[in-house]
């Protein structure tokens, strides 16, 4: 579902002067899903740039090598581990089992109830009641349609329930694999002007690790993630009244999240703190670690688009600074037509996104979210049809005709004349008004009121006087010979 772009079709005609939204990570998420080794191995060479990783790190990373995580080997906290281990293997249909669009669904439930009920002191902290939330769990592993609102549980209950979700995933939300770099990314710190390494930790870097380190997860991963550090940011921006800060939440999730399975605070020792305050990064910064880099969206968009040869950085800095002008009318035609281009395959892939997104509903598990979808795609059947009419763009205005004659008035009169003309079709005849005739004009009136008609009286009494001169002329010399 990722790699469907928000995009819906209205046929409300108030709403069609809105301006078209374009997921700008569109192309990052085509990549991602149609060619994942190509979009792998961009994102991996990213994250070796920012953080070091040796070559059993960075092969556990990308799948090749299974993660070796701490305490795997010891024996000291072997009984606590077979505990945990044992408490796992009563596998629901949503509880206990492998994270799918499923499960997603029914939790779901759970986090957008949350998200109303955010003022509850003690939030996620304070237990809920254990035979509330057996019923709760009951229900929701048999996918029933579950009403939250109706006063039968408490919020308590409901955030009880999700922790009891992400603690029996078989493994953290954040995957095993990912373990080591999220202790390489708390290391990030700034460095002093002598190059050496602060304690102060280098934000810009640390955000746009993990941005790429979300890129590389499961899709189902990622898109629980989403959920609940929105959810956990918002529960944070209202501490003053549930008395949960982001530190707090990270206190209860990090066990659930980042932690690996079956290991105790023993086997993590001095990661603890490290974990701790990774995750509370995460939801401070929630709202920006869902993005892709600038840089990755255009690799995406230029491996789509046609240029086969992928710029560098340095390049198109050496290419914008050399400021040559023979390229700039060959830069806005190839802007033009890429313009053009990218309008009628943006339209096409919209049609396309929502042909699977209608087939991608259908085809769901029978759940509560899906029940919930149909009834609102029945709601509106005309609004969310693909193949709708697009809003159409308005007709290019016609450029007016500027005659040689309106040139000379405006030039004689400094102020414009405005014509009347028969239709928008016919120019009009061309009116020569000399230097002669600006005191008659001013006499009768403002120019720009004056009509066509009365030009062509004043110059017809014009060429009258002239022809009288003319006469008059003529008939002295003649009697002069």
């Amino acid at each position: 579902s990722d790699a469907i772009c928000n995009f819906v079709i209205c046929n409300d005609s108030s709403l069609r002067s809105q301006p078209i939204i374009f997921n700008p990570d569109f192309f990052v998420e085509k990549l991602r899903h149609e060619k994942p080794e190509v979009f792998t191995e961009l994102v991996v060479s990213n994250i070796t740039r920012l953080i070091d990783l040796p070559g059993a790190e960075l092969a556990q990373l990308m799948g090749e090598e299974d993660p070796k995580l701490p305490g795997a080997n010891s024996t000291a906290s072997g009984f606590f581990r077979s505990l945990m281990s044992l408490k796992r293997k009563e596998k629901g249909v949503v509880f206990g089992s492998p994270l799918t669009e499923e499960g997603i669904a029914q939790v779901s439930q759970l986090i957008e109830y949350l998200h109303k009920n955010l003022r509850a002191e003690g939030l996620f902290r304070v237990p809920g009641n254990s035979i509330r939330q057996q019923i709760l769990k009951d229900a929701l592993n048999s996918g029933t349609d579950i009403d939250l609102d109706s006063g039968e549980f408490h919020s308590n209950d409901v955030a009880t329930l999700l922790k009891m979700f992400l603690g029996e995933l078989p493994e953290p939300l954040l995957t095993h694999k990912h373990f080591h770099a999220h202790l390489k990314i708390a290391d990030l710190t700034l460095f002093d002007e002598k190059g050496n390494k602060t304690s102060t930790p280098d934000k810009e870097r640390q955000i746009e690790a993990l941005q790429l380190l979300f890129l590389i997860l499961p899709a189902p991963n990622r898109s629980l993630l989403k959920l609940l550090l929105d959810l956990l940011y918002q529960t944070a921006k209202k501490q003053d009244k549930n008395k949960m800060s982001a530190h707090n939440l990270a206190l209860m999730f990090a066990p659930h999240i980042l932690w690996p399975r079956n290991v105790t605070a023993n086997d993590l020792q001095e990661n603890i703190t490290k974990l701790n305050n990774g995750v509370t990064f995460m939801i401070k910064h929630s709202q920006k670690l869902f993005k892709a880099p600038v840089y990755i969206r255009e690799c995406a968009r230029l491996h789509y688009l046609g240029s086969r040869a992928h710029t560098s950085k340095d390049d198109l800095d050496l290419l914008t600074s050399s400021g040559s002008k023979e390229l700039q009318p060959l830069k806005s035609q190839k802007r033009s037509r890429l313009d053009s281009c990218h309008q009628e395959e943006t339209q096409q892939r919209t049609e396309e996104a929502l042909k699977e997104l209608f087939q991608h509903v259908h085809n769901m598990p029978d759940s509560a979210k899906k029940k919930k979808l149909i009834r609102q795609f029945n709601k509106h059947p005309s609004a969310l049809t693909p193949g709708s009419d697009m809003p159409t763009s308005p007709a290019p205005r016609r450029t007016r005709s500027r005659s040689f004659s309106g040139l000379i008035k405006r030039k004689v009169l400094g102020t414009p004349v405005i014509l009347e003309r028969k239709s928008r079709d016919t120019t009009p005849e061309p009116v020569r008004v000399s230097k002669e005739n600006v005191q008659l004009l001013q006499k009768c009136g403002s120019p720009a009121h004056m009509s066509q008609a009365k030009l062509k009286s004043l110059e017809s009494q014009k060429e009258g006087s002239c022809r009288r001169v003319r006469a008059r002329l003529l008939s002295k010399d003649s009697s002069s010979l």
